[in-house]
């Protein structure tokens, strides 16, 4: 993994740009494996928790609550490093996991993946590779609930 430009935790929380709601994405990932576990939300103050605590927080937009990402399931995360991205509107945060990151038990929330070659591709549904992309339809606005049920 490329080395990161280290700050102090004052330039560092500077460098953090929060949206008009207050909040930052947070992608975390094995510290390990280097895989992508989960993306969820951050603002200042779950920010500032999972640096005092050394474990993930983050912020529930469908329960307007803290959540401390295994505090019910033990699956907690041990922050080994957090970077924030060039823009400042997203986080980068290196975990050691203590078990699945997803609801569903899945290792990564990130399980399901779209075949975009082979046999899996289906003209009739729109074959991406082929720049046949069917209509993207949601029953959720834009700014829908996040799936942060797991605990």
């Amino acid at each position: 993994m490329l080395q990161a430009e280290r700050l102090a935790v004052k330039p560092f929380l500077q460098a953090v740009r929060f949206d008009a709601a207050g909040l930052v994405a947070a992608v975390v990932q094995d510290a390990a494996t280097h895989e992508v576990l989960m993306v969820a939300w951050m603002n200042a103050e779950s920010l500032r928790r999972t640096l005092e605590l050394g474990e993930t927080v983050f912020w529930s937009r469908s329960r307007q609550e803290y959540w401390h990402k295994g505090a019910t399931s033990g699956h907690v995360q041990r922050v080994v490093d957090l970077r924030v991205d060039c823009d400042g509107d997203a986080l980068l945060i290196r975990v050691e996991p203590a078990g699945p990151a997803c609801h569903t038990g899945a290792v990564s929330c990130f399980y399901r993946g779209l075949a975009l070659d082979g046999p899996q591709s289906d003209a009739s549904q729109g074959d991406a590779s082929q720049g046949n992309v069917p209509p993207i339809q949601s029953d959720q606005p834009h700014q829908a609930a996040d799936a942060d049920t797991r605990r």
